[in-house]
């Protein structure tokens, strides 16, 4: 089942503390009404960058800067603003005017060219047992360069360097308030929301070349599909408890829930912020279920022509081809 981009919109308001994706209150960065923000651009205006909230299933998104010409053109703008970003944003929503059609826009990533993006491995406890590898006692952490960022249906290139690449859905997460040594209780406070992510990854680079150093390998150009939207944390009721899964070419190839992550998001946002200052738009992958390629049997790896579908629950769906 592909979920649509538009669905499942959740708003809830408790006083002015919002319900956050544990279900326990927090003042901050979060929403209390939950939104689906999203980045795009409209056919025939060029290459323009919008930042937009969606409607219901099956109807437009706002333009927010239609809607207030004070609003930035970016999400990473968007998010340095903070509340008053988002107490924007669910004006533009209520008001329902400066809508722009479905067919005339073109969804972009979510977020594009954030300062950071932190990746994490091995954080599922079946993708653990996949491998026969022991469960990690702190978080394994790398990176991605933001050049890999590509959009929820752009293509996945294939390079000429790989003969091995590999699928990879993710929960990902994005940061919304600046923060150093963050406290897990206070963590949530500091996420915008969730989005649905893809680490396609170049396994013989990762494996074996380079000095077994992950990087080069999961950081060619259009190795991150993210979107469709940034889904705020008010409009998910428990963001580890959510299906998760990955098809190619309709096959479902990993199947699992969120259920399953060993290190949830408060602890990787107090984690990460011990080495590093958390910014507004920086994003976090936060791991892979079991059914990746390269631990079948045989191996599987991409080629040209395979259509990617990745999807969470509440979240949305990514389908990218591999050219």
């Amino acid at each position: 089942m592909i979920l649509p981009c538009g669905y499942l919109l959740g708003f809830r308001r408790v006083g002015a503390v919002c319900l956050t994706a544990t279900g326990r209150g927090r003042r901050g960065m979060c929403s209390a009404v939950g939104m689906r923000l999203v980045q795009f651009c409209r056919h025939g205006h060029g290459n323009g960058v919008r930042v937009g909230v969606e409607q219901a299933e099956g109807q437009g998104v706002i333009d927010l800067k239609a809607f207030d010409p004070s609003m930035p053109t970016t999400m990473r703008e968007f998010l340095e603003m903070g509340e008053k970003g988002m107490e924007c944003a669910q004006r533009a929503l209520s008001s329902g005017q400066c809508v722009v059609a479905r067919s005339e826009l073109k969804l972009l990533s979510p977020v594009t060219a954030p300062e950071k993006v932190v990746c994490v491995g091995m954080n599922y406890r079946d993708h653990c047992l996949e491998q026969n590898a022991p469960i990690p006692a702190e978080p394994i952490v790398f990176s991605k360069f933001p050049s890999a960022i590509t959009g929820p249906h752009d293509d996945i290139l294939l390079p000429e360097e790989s003969q091995e690449v590999d699928w990879e859905v993710e929960l990902a997460f994005v940061v919304g308030r600046k923060g150093k040594h963050i406290k897990e209780e206070d963590a949530l406070s500091h996420v915008a929301g969730f989005t649905v992510a893809n680490d396609v990854s170049a396994r013989d680079w990762q494996m074996r070349r380079n000095g077994k150093q992950w990087l080069l390998g999961k950081t060619f150009d259009s190795f991150c599909p993210l979107g469709p939207a940034l889904v705020t944390t008010g409009s998910v009721k428990d963001v580890h408890k959510l299906g998760i899964r990955c098809l190619v070419n309709g096959a479902v190839v990993q199947d699992s829930n969120t259920d399953q992550m060993i290190f949830r998001t408060e602890k990787l946002v107090a984690w990460v912020s011990q080495f590093v200052t958390l910014v507004p738009g920086d994003v976090f992958l936060t791991g892979t279920p079991p059914g990746v390629g390269v631990f079948r049997k045989p191996p599987v790896f991409l080629k040209k022509g395979d259509v990617v579908e990745c999807q969470i629950d509440e979240i949305g769906a990514i389908r990218n081809t591999v050219v």
